[in-house]
């Protein structure tokens, strides 16, 4: 049987290539930040835990009144992966995780997460707990990912060189890919053109439709 599932939501990066914070860039009546939290909540996930950086305090403040919890370390996270060991390693100390238990990804990178999608994946999880769970759209992996809790241990080893895709890639037989029906899955926002491009994809953009 799967028990809980926490979403860690990597949130330290300097957004260099988007020129402004990308999770505080509105999507609607919504930050980015504040959309996915609620797509989180609204597709069950019970805590939703944010890594910002120690001086962040403005996304710290947004995340906490979305309802996530928010983590500062000390020091900011160089990468993502350093993000999500933080994350990981205050689940092992407060949250007191089961082997059954699991956690989801979801890089900055991929802001409109749909609640259906995450439903769809933490049932796919449920059914083989024990295995990466990796949404896909038209053959192409996305995010957001679940990984078993039984494989934190390898993330919190993986070295200075080594992200998380290595351990999606390394063995198939551990890795169960999902389909959705969601090109969402795919896009990633680094850019203000990704930016825009996913305004017009949602309804917003400048030349969209009012």
């Amino acid at each position: 049987m799967s028990g809980r599932l926490w979403a860690v939501i990597p949130a330290a990066g300097l957004s260099t290539r988007m020129g402004q914070p990308k999770l505080l860039l509105p999507l609607g009546e919504q930050t980015v930040i504040e959309r996915v939290v609620a797509a989180l909540k609204q597709a069950g996930i019970a805590e939703c835990l944010v890594v910002c950086r120690p001086d962040d305090t403005v996304l710290a403040e947004v995340a906490r009144c979305s309802g996530a919890r928010v983590i500062q370390p000390d020091r900011s996270p160089p990468q993502m992966k350093d993000s999500v060991q933080v994350a990981l390693q205050w689940i092992a100390a407060h949250g007191s995780p089961e082997p059954t238990d699991g956690w989801m990804l979801i890089p900055a990178d991929h802001p409109t997460i749909d609640s259906a999608v995450v439903r769809q994946l933490a049932a796919a999880w449920t059914q083989t707990p024990h295995q990466i769970v990796v949404p896909s759209f038209n053959g192409q992996r996305g995010h957001p990912t679940i990984f078993p809790w039984t494989l934190v241990p390898e993330v919190l080893a993986l070295g200075p060189d080594e992200g998380l895709n290595q351990l999606v890639r390394c063995d198939p037989t551990r890795r169960r890919e999902c389909p959705v029906d969601q090109p969402s899955v795919l896009w990633d926002l680094d850019t203000p053109a990704d930016y825009e491009r996913l305004l017009r994809s949602i309804g917003l953009g400048s030349d969209s439709p009012r």
